[in-house]
Order: structure tokens, then C-alpha cells, then sequence
């Protein structure tokens, strides 16, 4: 999977991209076409603590109402935004919601940790429906539309597939 990070402190702006692979010993992360080490634990809610090309980090992370990402390090402060062109772009498009039935597929590979819905439940565009773990970060899968859960393909501790269909909301 590869993703472009703009990463913007109070004095720079700038863009990286993100390549991460799964092979036989775990993940390979690739920064800006150069290879890094990387191991990052979750060690409290919203809290993570990464060595990266052996420094240690502990970043605590928020989400803000812009689906963009506040990162703090010591006395440091950055906002992260993922640019992912094969996400549906909230930035451009933020009024407009997905129609028709929606096949919701993992984004990555990982573990279906928590159902958020079962079949039949009402949802609103833009609710959890599900969170699966990747790399030991929990994602929160969300509704691109309102409507009603049709069906669920996935049980929790489930392992998924980048791509796999999890449930499809119509």
C-alpha cells in the first residue's frame, strides 16, 4: 500500500510517501523511496510509541472534525493528513454522499477486532461499522452513506484481505 502524508507543523508544510509492505518477519516501511525500521506499539488510547531507525517516539494522536490527524511528540505539534486517491475524498466532495449499495472492503490487511453494527442496524454516513487492526493500529471502518446494514461477512478475530468485502450497507 502506498500513501502520500502531508505533515505540517506551525513553521513547514510537507509532503511524504508511505509504502508498506507485508512480508515473511512483518511489515517493510518504505520513506520517501528509502527503507526504515519500524516497530510501533499502541501503549494507551490515542497513544503510540514508535522506534523509527532506532529513535523513540511517543506521539499521542487525535482526530479532529477535518478527518485530519493532530500528532503531538514532546513539544512538538504536527497535523497529519493521509492522501489516499483510492479513498473517497471527503475534501472535495464533502456534502456528497455515496449512492446505491456499497460493498465496504478492508482497506489493509489485519484482524477484525470489534463489530460496531449487526445486519438489519440503521446506520448514518460517516458511523463506525467495524475496526480492524493493522501494524497494532485500530482502524475504524466507517459508513460511506446512510442506510441499513445488509449484511456482515466478517466475525470478530477474524483475519481480511486488503480488498476483502466486510459488509455492505445499502
Amino acid at each position: 500500500m502506498r500513501y502520500e502524508v502531508q505533515l505540517a507543523s506551525p513553521s513547514e508544510q510537507k509532503n511524504h510517501v508511505i509504502e508498506l509492505e507485508r512480508d515473511a518477519s512483518g511489515w517493510r516501511v518504505m520513506l520517501d523511496g528509502r527503507s526504515v525500521a519500524v516497530d510501533a506499539v499502541e501503549i494507551a488510547p490515542h497513544t503510540i510509541s514508535i522506534l523509527l531507525d532506532g529513535q523513540s517516539f511517543e506521539i499521542s494522536v487525535r482526530p479532529s472534525p477535518d478527518a485530519k490527524l493532530k500528532l503531538q511528540t514532546g513539544t512538538h505539534e504536527f497535523t497529519a493528513e493521509i492522501i489516499d486517491p483510492r479513498a473517497w475524498s471527503g475534501r472535495r466532495h464533502a456534502n456528497v454522499e455515496a449512492q446505491g449499495r456499497q460493498q465496504i472492503v478492508a482497506p489493509m490487511p489485519g484482524k477484525v477486532v470489534r463489530l460496531l453494527v449487526k445486519a438489519g442496524d440503521h446506520v448514518e454516513a460517516g458511523q463506525g461499522l467495524l475496526v480492524v487492526e493493522a501494524m497494532k493500529m485500530q482502524n475504524e471502518i466507517r459508513s460511506p452513506k446512510s442506510g441499513i446494514v445488509e449484511r456482515v461477512l466478517v466475525r470478530e478475530g477474524q483475519p481480511v484481505n486488503a480488498g476483502e468485502v466486510l459488509c455492505m450497507v445499502a
